[in-house]
């Protein structure tokens, strides 16, 4: 978190999350990841906790949903010494997707590797297109963990901080009924 603070990554104010959810808090990855110096610290941290985690099992690869696990996933790569891959939402069908001559072997051992986990939605849906693919998802990270410990990623999972922010639906959101500007700063659009 002192990375955050010391970046000015770590916004209050009035925000749509990703989920659809509402907070006062945001925390704007980008910003530290954007010192490569905090991105290969917070990688090799990352890669610790998942080593940790899956007992040193071989890993084939790192996938991140795009846009925000993009930067974190490739530190931990860099951390396995594995490639890096990323998924991309369709624009068709809103599914993530492997584009960019990305290809899964099956049988791969893969981790999902995200930046901020609220839901766990994003995580979970590289999780399952892996698994259609025939890659094995032995687990998944992520640098802040947003649920306070609860989402549902759908494999065993670590986070190198745990918060847990206030988030609203946007129908009973207090900071909507003060007429707050809400802001979506993350990458999906609103």
């Amino acid at each position: 978190m002192d990375l955050f603070a010391e970046t000015g990554a770590y916004l209050r104010g009035h925000f749509r999350l990703t989920s659809g959810l509402h907070s006062a808090e945001y925390l704007q990855c980008a910003k530290v990841l954007a010192v490569p110096d905090y991105a290969e610290q917070l990688g090799s941290e990352l890669a610790a906790k998942l080593k940790q985690l899956t007992g040193n099992a071989r890993i084939d690869i790192i996938v991140s949903p795009a846009m925000g696990g993009i930067v974190i996933g490739h530190e931990v790569a860099r951390a396995y010494r594995v490639p890096a891959l990323f998924a991309e939402r369709d624009s068709a069908t809103k599914q993530m997707t492997l584009r960019r001559g990305f290809e899964i072997r099956p049988g791969q051992k893969a981790i999902v590797v995200e930046d901020v986990v609220t839901t766990g939605g994003s995580t979970r849906e590289v999780v399952e297109m892996l698994r259609n693919a025939g890659a094995e998802v032995v687990a998944a990270g992520c640098i802040i963990d947003r649920s306070g410990g609860t989402a549902d990623t759908g494999v065993p999972r670590v986070s190198l901080e745990t918060m847990h922010p206030v988030t609203y639906n946007p129908e009973d959101c207090p900071l909507c009924r003060q007429g707050q500007p809400v802001v979506k700063p993350g990458s999906r659009p609103a």
